[in-house]
């Protein structure tokens, strides 16, 4: 019967003490691959960083010479000299600043309508043309 016992546990009774709250086998270098661990993955992120800021860098440069090319400029560049704009033609308003209607919107549109009317009855035959007039 202890025969069938060890054959069931197997090598199960090696680890039957930690099983049972025993102290566990430690490896003594365990720390020290375990530091070892951290400082490769505290470097890897060091290098990840520093590739990416040079990679952001020529990518930097590669904008600003479109920009010197085309003569556009930087976005936080516009961005201040529109605010720069506003304050000055809102300084001494207690309200905001109106926002500008666009040409073509709005009542100025009549004055094309019977433009575009004129234009129609000048080619109506002159017997339609009469109706109108009516």
């Amino acid at each position: 019967m202890d025969f069938v016992m060890k054959q069931a546990l197997g090598g199960a009774t090696k680890d039957m003490g930690k099983m049972l709250g025993g102290e566990e086998e430690k490896d003594p270098d365990a720390a020290k691959k375990e530091e070892e661990r951290q400082e490769a993955l505290r470097q890897q992120e060091d290098e990840r960083k520093n590739k990416h800021i040079k990679m952001e860098a020529e990518r930097e440069k590669v904008r600003q010479t479109i920009r010197d090319k085309y003569g556009l400029k930087k976005k936080e560049e516009k961005e201040a000299e529109e605010k720069a704009a506003l304050e000055q033609a809102c300084e001494g308003s207690l309200t905001r600043q109106k926002k500008a209607i666009p040409a073509g919107c709005g009542d100025d549109g009549e004055g094309e309508e019977e433009s575009i009317l004129d234009t129609v009855l000048k080619f109506l035959p002159g017997s339609l043309l009469d109706m109108f007039k009516k």
